[in-house]
């Protein structure tokens, strides 16, 4: 099982994309229970996961609308939430140093 830093974050992007919320929700969900060693077992559940270096996995929700980035470090079995977003937005960001700000 995955520890999941923080699910307040993943709370304030579901208020601010609504569309996506029981998608990021079902994500979360899923993630916590997964027991996946590496990224190799990762992609085999999440066929749509990009590694994109610093332990940073992409993942699709909502079919290919929205984008979360995230940094897994299985050793620890942790999961930091670094960015949430549509693809749209995605598309400008810097994936490999993109971090969660609070407004």
């Amino acid at each position: 099982m995955f520890n999941i830093i923080t699910r307040k974050t993943l709370l304030e992007y579901c208020k601010k994309h609504p569309e996506a919320a029981v998608a990021l929700q079902n994500w979360y969900y899923e993630l916590l229970k997964s027991n996946a060693k590496n990224f190799n077992e990762l992609k085999k559940v999440y066929g749509n996961a990009s590694l994109v270096g610093d332990d940073r996995v992409v993942f699709n929700i909502l079919g290919n609308k929205y984008r979360l980035v995230v940094r897994i470090v299985f050793e620890f079995k942790a999961i930091q939430i670094k960015w949430f977003g549509t693809h749209k937005e995605y598309d400008k960001i810097d994936v490999s140093i993109i971090s969660y700000k609070k407004k």
